[in-house]
C-alpha cells in the first residue's frame, strides 16, 4: 500500500488498552482540531458498530504489541492500515510514543508516511482455522502424570517433500515479524521484516543438534503431522486449540498482508531491538546513527517539474491500488447496475487520492480533474487528471485502463505519468528531459512503410481509419484508452495512433510522453497539434513515429468537422 493513499484518511478508529486514557484524550483533541472523526472500541470488542467500509480508514492501537496483534487481527482483513501508538513496555511494532502521537498523525493524514506491508500467515488444523501476523507454535502438552514423556515428535513436511522428524517440545513457524519472538530464544535467525515474505520453521528445545531453522518462500504449504497430543496457538494465543495423535496442520503465506504505517517519528526496527533487547551491536549510551544524505546546495535543489514528477508517480501508484482491487470486484459481478456502482466508486476514490496529494504538495497549483470541479490556482501551473482513463474498459474487466496526470505550464504540457495498475507499467517525462517507462529509456520506432506498420485507433465513428488502413497496414488495432495510446507509440508497441477526437485530460499526459520519445503528433490536416484548456473544444491527434507521418496523412481521409 503506497503511503500517499492516507491523505484522504477521514475516519479514525481506535483500539484502547487499558491506562491509555491521557493518550486517548490527545488522540480525541487531534482528531476534532483536524475535523477527523474517531471511534473507539475496547481492546477485544468488534469494530463492526462503528467501522464503514466506504470511507477512508486508517486504524490506531492505543496499547503495548498485544493491543497491536488485536489491531492487526481486526484491521488486516479490512485492508486498513494501522498506526500503533505505544502504551506498552516491551513493544516491538507499536513504535510511536506518546509524546509524538500528534506529529505522527500529522505526517500519516498528509500522506508523507510509509506503509509497510508484512507477511501473514495462515494456518488450519482440526478445530482451528486463523491468521496470524506472527507465529504459530506447535508443542507439546504437559502430561499429568510428572514422569511421563516431556516431548513430542513432529513430521515436517514442505509442499510434497519430507523434511524429517522434529523431537523437542515443538516447533515454531514465524513470519518474519515474528522472528524476533519465539523463534529467536530458540536461536532461530532474526529477518528484517521490511518487504520481506519468507517464512521460517524453527525447532524448539531440540533433542538433535542437527536440526536447524529453515526458510522458505510463503507460497510453499507447510505440513506438520503429530505423533502424538499436542498444543497450538496462534500469535501468542489468539487462537489456539488441543491436537491428537496423527493431526496436520498446514501452514502457508496469508493473501492478505497487514498494512503497518511507518512514520519518521517511529524507532528503526534495529533500534527498537537494540534498545529492548539490550543487543551489544553499540556502543552503550550510543545514540543510533542515522543515515542522512547530505545537504543539498540550493542549486542542486529539485526543481519545480523533478519534484512535481515525483509526487505524480506517488499518486498515481496510490490511486491504481484501490482501482486494482474495484477491478478485481467488477470482473465478478453480473449486474450492470452494481458495476456501474463500482466504476463510479472507483473513479471517486482514485480522483480524491491524486487530488489530495497534489493539493497537499502543490497549493498554489490549479487542478482539473475529469471526475471534479476545476480549481484556480495562484500559479501558472495546472495539474490535468484523468484517474480512470479507460473507463469502459474498466467496467467489463479489461485490464487497459490507466491513471492519467499531467502538469501544465500555462497551455503547454510539460509533465506527464501513466499508470497502468493491472501491469505496474508507469510511463513518466518531463519536457527535455526524454521519456521513460519504469526507468527504462523509450523511444519510438523507425519504421517507414505503412505495410509493415502497427496502428491503433481511438473512437472511429464511421469506421473510416479502420476502412482506409485495414489493407495498408500490417494491423489496426483499438484499446479504448487514449493515454495507453500515446505511450504505446512513445514506446515502439505501435507505429501510429489516430484519435477522432480528444479531451485535455485525454492526452495531456500521453502528448508529453510521446513527444519525449520522438513521436510527431499533428491534427488530421498535419498542423501541428493544439492542445488547449478547453473542455469544449475536441480536437483530432494523429501521432506517428515521425517517418510514417506524410504517408498516413496521404491515406487519412475522415471527416471531423463535429469534432472541432
Amino acid at each position: 500500500m503506497q503511503g500517499r493513499r492516507l491523505a484522504t484518511t477521514d475516519e479514525l478508529i481506535a483500539i484502547v488498552s487499558p491506562d491509555s486514557e491521557q493518550a486517548l484524550e490527545r488522540l480525541r483533541a487531534w482528531s476534532e482540531d483536524r475535523e477527523i472523526s474517531l471511534a473507539t472500541v475496547d481492546v477485544g470488542d468488534d469494530i463492526g458498530p462503528v467501522y464503514d467500509g466506504r470511507r477512508a480508514t486508517l486504524g490506531v492501537t492505543l496499547g503495548g504489541d498485544g493491543t497491536f496483534f488485536e489491531g492487526i487481527k481486526t484491521f488486516a482483513p479490512r485492508n486498513v492500515p494501522l498506526l500503533g501508538i505505544n502504551t506498552g513496555t516491551l513493544s516491538f511494532l507499536a513504535r510511536v510514543e506518546p509524546d509524538d502521537l500528534e506529529a505522527a498523525l500529522d505526517e500519516a493524514v498528509r500522506g508523507r508516511a510509509s506503509v509497510d506491508s508484512r507477511q501473514q500467515l495462515a494456518a488450519r488444523a482440526p478445530g482451528l482455522d486463523a491468521t496470524g501476523i506472527n507465529d504459530v507454535m506447535i508443542e507439546h502438552v504437559p502430561p499429568e502424570n510428572p514422569i511421563d514423556r516431556k516431548v513430542t515428535s513432529l513430521d515436517v513436511y514442505v509442499d510434497d517433500e519430507y523434511v524429517g522428524e522434529f523431537e523437542g517440545t515443538g516447533v515454531a513457524v514465524s513470519t518474519p515479524t515474528g522472528s524476533t519472538g519465539i523463534s529467536l530464544s530458540a536461536n532461530g535467525p532474526v529477518h528484517y521484516p521490511v518487504d520481506n515474505r519468507a517464512l521460517q520453521v524453527v525447532p524448539l528445545h531440540t533433542h538433535n543438534l542437527s536440526v536447524r531453522p529453515v526458510v522458505m518462500a510463503p507460497e510453499k504449504e507447510i505440513r506438520v503431522v503429530t505423533q502424538g497430543n499436542a498444543s497450538i496457538t496462534v500469535d501468542g494465543g489468539r487462537a489456539h486449540t488441543v491436537l491428537t495423535a496423527g493431526a496436520e496442520v498446514t501452514v502457508t503465506g496469508a493473501d492478505q498482508l497487514a498494512h503497518i504505517v511507518r512514520t519518521s517519528y517511529d524507532d528503526g526496527f534495529f533500534t527498537a531491538i537494540s534498545k529492548k533487547l539490550g543487543w551489544g551491536l553499540r556502543p552503550d549510551g550510543a545514540e543510533p546513527t542515522r543515515i542522512r544524505a547530505p545537504a543539498t546546495p540550493e542549486s542542486d535543489a529539485p526543481s519545480i517539474l523533478e519534484r512535481a514528477r515525483t509526487i505524480a508517480m506517488e499518486a498515481a501508484h496510490s490511486a491504481g491500488e484501490p482501482l486494482r482491487e474495484l477491478h478485481g470486484r467488477v470482473e465478478s459481478i453480473a449486474y450492470k447496475s452494481d458495476k456501474s456502482d463500482i466504476v463510479t466508486e472507483a473513479d471517486h476514490q482514485a480522483d480524491r487520492i491524486i487530488t489530495t496529494v497534489i493539493e497537499n504538495e502543490f497549493p498554489t497549483h490549479g487542478i482539473w480533474s475529469e471526475e471534479s470541479p476545476r480549481r484556480s490556482g495562484e500559479d501558472p501551473y495546472t495539474w490535468i487528471v484523468d484517474p480512470l482513463d479507460g473507463t469502459g474498459n474498466f467496467a467489463h474487466g479489461n485490464p487497459n485502463y490507466a491513471v492519467s496526470i499531467a502538469l501544465v505550464d500555462d497551455e503547454e504540457p510539460v509533465l506527464g505519468v501513466v499508470h497502468v495498475p493491472e501491469t505496474g507499467e508507469t510511463f513518466a517525462a518531463v519536457a527535455g528531459e526524454g521519456a521513460y517507462a519504469n526507468e527504462t529509456p523509450l523511444a519510438t520506432t523507425d519504421r517507414t512503410g505503412l505495410d509493415e506498420s502497427m496502428l491503433l485507433s481511438g473512437y472511429d465513428p464511421d469506421g473510416s481509419f479502420l476502412s482506409n488502413f485495414y489493407q495498408e497496414a500490417r494491423g489496426v488495432r483499438r484499446l479504448g484508452c487514449a493515454a495507453l495510446h500515446l505511450c504505446y507509440l512513445a514506446s515502439g508497441t505501435a507505429d501510429a495512433i489516430w484519435e477522432y477526437d480528444t479531451y485535455p485530460w485525454d492526452v495531456a499526459a500521453g502528448l508529453v510522453i510521446a513527444r519525449e520519445a520522438g513521436a510527431t503528433i499533428t491534427n488530421e490536416r498535419g498542423d501541428p497539434y493544439d492542445f488547449e484548456l478547453d473542455a469544449e473544444r475536441r480536437t483530432p491527434l494523429l501521432g506517428s513515429n515521425g517517418p510514417l507521418h506524410e504517408a498516413l496523412l496521404g491515406h487519412l481521409d475522415v471527416d471531423v468537422a463535429d469534432a472541432g
